[in-house]
């Protein structure tokens, strides 16, 4: 996802996404693991949605606590 999409969802959509994309992203390290895995650039990549989802869920947050 990108950080224009990530703005334009509601707090607990962000929240969802985010517990989607950490439950992706430990299945993919237990493939990884197992010798399981086709696209090892995914763990990069889910790394860093997680990173941003939070991010945006921060700002949101401190957003809303501020108005």
């Amino acid at each position: 996802m990108t950080s224009k999409e990530i703005r334009e969802l509601s707090i607990g959509e962000i929240e969802t996404k985010l517990r989607e994309t950490r439950e992706l992203l430990v299945q993919l390290r237990l493939r990884k693991h197992t010798g399981q895995v086709e696209k090892p650039h995914l763990l990069r990549v889910y790394r860093k949605d997680i990173a941003r989802l939070e991010t945006a869920l921060t700002q949101k947050k401190s957003a809303k606590t501020a108005a």
